[in-house]
Parts: C-alpha cells; structure tokens; sequence
C-alpha cells in the first residue's frame, strides 16, 4: 500500500482530479491519502470531495487530512510519493501585487506566473516553503518521490533538483495535449491517431520538435500553411502561437496568452494595436481567479453532491500513472522537467531546468537524450533560463542585487522598462510583499 501526500491539498479541483485519477488505479486504489493544507476551510472541503470519489469507488483508501505546519511531517511522514500544488500567498494579496505594482510602472503582463517578474516573485516567495518541504521530507520521507505542478516550475524545480536531496520530478498537462490539440484546431482531426512526435525545451516552452502520422509522413508543412491562413482570417485565441510556427518555425506546448508575456515582441507601448491585432488577454490571471472565487460555493456544492454518485473519469495527467509504473515497473513515457545533467540538452546549460521525454519504471525516472535544440529554439529557451538561474541565485543568496538581474534578464521586462525603473519595481514590489517574502541584503 502506497502512501501519497498532496501538499496543498486546498487547491481542491485539482486535488480531485489528480486524486481521483490515483483511486482509478487497481494499483494506487487502497493508498493511504494524507492532505494537507494551512487553509482549515479548503482543506476539509477538499476532505469532502476526495472521501466521496473513495466511497463511490469502493472506499479502498484511507484518507486523513493535516491542517497547519505543525502537522506537515505527519502529513509527510512515510510518503511514497509527495504531490505539490501548493499558492504562496493566493491570488490576495500576492497574485494582485504582481500585478499592480508592475502596471504603475507601465509593464502588463498576461498570466505572471512563470516567467516575467510576476513569474520571478512568486518563485521567490515559494522557495523557502518548498525548502521546509525539503528539509522535512529529508527527515521523515526521504525515499519519496516530489511530483511537483507548483509554477513557476523550471525556478522551483530547479531549485529543488539542485540544493536538495529529494527526486524532484516537476510536471505540466500542456504537454501530453499539445500536438492533439493542434491538430483538432486545425482541421486535422485524422492525423491524430496514431501520431508521433518529439517534445523538447523548457517547461511552458517545450518545442514540439518533430510532429508525424501514423505512416511517418511529416505533417509540419500542411500545419505552417493552415496556421499562417487561420491567423491571416481573423482574431482567434492561439495568434501568438502560430506567429511562433511563422517566425520560429515551430510550435510550443503552452498557450497564447502565457506566450504573449515570455518574448518582447507582442506587448509593447509603441505598438498598441499588437494587443488587439494578435488577441491578447492582458491581466488574464487576475480574472480568472475572481471568477473562479465568485463561483467555487456553487461548484463546491455540486462536487460535493455528486462525487460518489458520478465516477471520476481518469485524466491524462501524468501523475497517476507515473506513481503506478514506479510501484509495478511497467514502463511508461512522459514528459517530465527534469535537471540537463549529462547534457540532455546539449545547447542548454546543465544547471537548467528542461522538459524533455523520460521513461518511468520501478528503477524512477530516466530522462531521453535529446541532443541539440534548432539554434533559434535554444536561444529562446535560453532567455527563460537566464532568469531561473539568476532567480534561483537570489533565493540562495538573499541578495537583493540579483532580483534586480533576474528582472532586468527578462524579456518583456527589459523590453518595457530602463534599468532604474526594473529596480524602483522590484523594491515596490519586496515592500507590498512584506512577509511573504525573506529578508534581502
């Protein structure tokens, strides 16, 4: 019987379909589930939903919820595998200061969770929890497997992967959808099955190197046409992505409104009307979460009501199946973000964290060799990995200085703002975070 923890587990739509994947499995069914949380309201709601999907599935498991960090190593203790998905801060009050203070500057951004310098913020506001997270798993757990979902994923896992002793393995859902859902948008729907393809790059920004049908026939040329026509039609919500296919040459995994904030190409105060002509959602983020917060009483109220009486439907997430190949040793392959050691990636740096296939099995995991990255796909990358790495400093070292030049490494960042400008922001942004954040020397 394995033992799974999700660290915070408050974050309950996801709790429950990751969750109710692992009680899907014949292998994971009678697991003992520890959640755990420091939000007491979340946490039993999520204890709600997760019993109930047990119930309706026969009720192998043994679920206990742990509430506050003086009930983490319990929470942890034992654990086989740790599950992370935990929000430093929420979206109030730091989701909102990421956002703010940068626009009085005159720097938008779309989603600000990744890269950009609401992506560098809330990296540094979560190291130091993972690093407890860390120094009580090396304590009570230290066998476990770290599956982590928690962006900004390269910053965080990067760390981890490099200052601690737990296997770390961060995971994402934009890249098993990837060439399915191009295909679908457009018009491609008989190239699906059967399909074959190379994923490889950076977390967010994994290139989908190689796309095929099930007779090898390359199905890039008939995609750059249809791409460059969909965009050339009218407004659509994945412009960026296919001025990507136009310019770069290739796709990546993740979407528009992500991508529209990682280059300095599309938001821009000389050019207005980019915003409009490519369809980006400035401050996207922000309201998705009030209208998640607005509904989640009413969906609450509905999971709860149905989750044992309505089988959960096993996702594509790759959690699941990763914990039930480790357990059995049926190999399976996924794309993980894993560190380049070895040179994985031999045109990214080895202290970079990349997202490239790795086959799981009994033996954990074995990241693929990719080999070199087309030399504009690498130097992409490699605007995002100057930032994890210097963001990554700045944890260590708390030194203000190098959140200064992660900010300034950033492209839309530096793209918007003079150099003065970056570090008045940051100081701003240090101040409104208060507490949520270490103390900067």
């Amino acid at each position: 019987m394995a033992k799974i923890t999700f660290m915070g587990a408050g974050s309950t739509v996801f709790a429950r379909n990751v969750l109710g994947d692992a009680l899907c499995s014949p292998v994971l069914a009678d697991s003992e589930i520890a959640l755990y949380d420091i939000d007491g309201q979340r946490l039993k709601e999520s204890e709600v939903i997760v019993g109930a999907i047990n119930q309706g599935l026969g009720g192998k498991a043994k679920i206990s919820a742990y509430l506050g960090v003086e009930n983490r190593k319990a929470a942890l203790k034992g654990a086989d595998f740790v599950i992370n998905a935990i929000q430093v801060g929420l979206y109030e009050p730091c989701t909102v200061i990421d956002f703010e203070v940068p626009k009085k500057y005159g720097l938008r951004q779309t989603i600000a969770d990744t890269l950009g310098i609401g992506g560098i913020m809330r990296g540094l506001r979560t190291i130091p929890v993972m690093a407890d997270f860390a120094r009580d798993m090396e304590e009570v757990c230290p066998d476990a497997w770290f599956l982590n979902y928690t962006n900004p994923m390269s910053i965080l896992c990067g760390y981890m992967q490099r200052y601690t002793g737990i296997k770390t393995l961060g995971l994402c859902h934009s890249v098993q959808g990837c060439s399915k859902w191009l295909l679908k948008d457009l018009g491609m729907d008989d190239k699906i099955e059967g399909r074959r393809e190379m994923i490889a790059g950076i977390n967010h920004m994994g290139w989908l190197l190689e796309l095929k049908d099930n007779s090898g026939i390359d199905l890039y040329p008939e995609i750059k046409r249809r791409a460059a026509a969909k965009n050339a039609e009218g407004k659509h919500h994945d412009m960026v992505r296919y001025e990507y296919i136009s310019k770069l040459g290739y796709y990546c995994t993740e979407s528009s409104e992500h991508n529209a904030e990682y280059n300095p190409w599309f938001i821009k105060q000389r050019y207005p009307e980019l915003i409009s002509n490519f369809n980006i959602p400035l401050d996207e983020y922000p309201r998705r979460c009030i209208n998640q917060i607005a509904a989640w009483e009413k969906d609450y109220e509905n999971l709860a009501a149905t989750a044992s009486s309505k089988p959960h439907k096993r996702s594509t997430e790759y959690a699941s199946y990763i914990m039930e190949s480790m357990i059995t040793g049926t190999p399976i392959k996924i794309g993980g973000n894993v560190l380049n050691s070895g040179g994985l990636i031999q045109n990214l740096p080895k202290e970079a964290c990349i997202e490239i296939p790795c086959m799981v099995d009994n033996y954990g995991v074995n990241p693929c060799y990719v080999g070199t990255l087309p030399v504009q796909l690498a130097a992409m990358n490699m605007t995002h990995i100057n930032v994890h790495l210097v963001a990554i400093e700045a944890a260590i070292t708390l030194k203000k200085e190098h959140v200064y030049q992660a900010a300034m490494l950033d492209p839309l960042t530096a793209a918007t703002l003079s150099l003065d400008d970056i570090c008045a922001m940051v100081d701003d942004l240090i101040k409104e975070h208060g507490n949520w954040l270490p103390k900067y020397k």
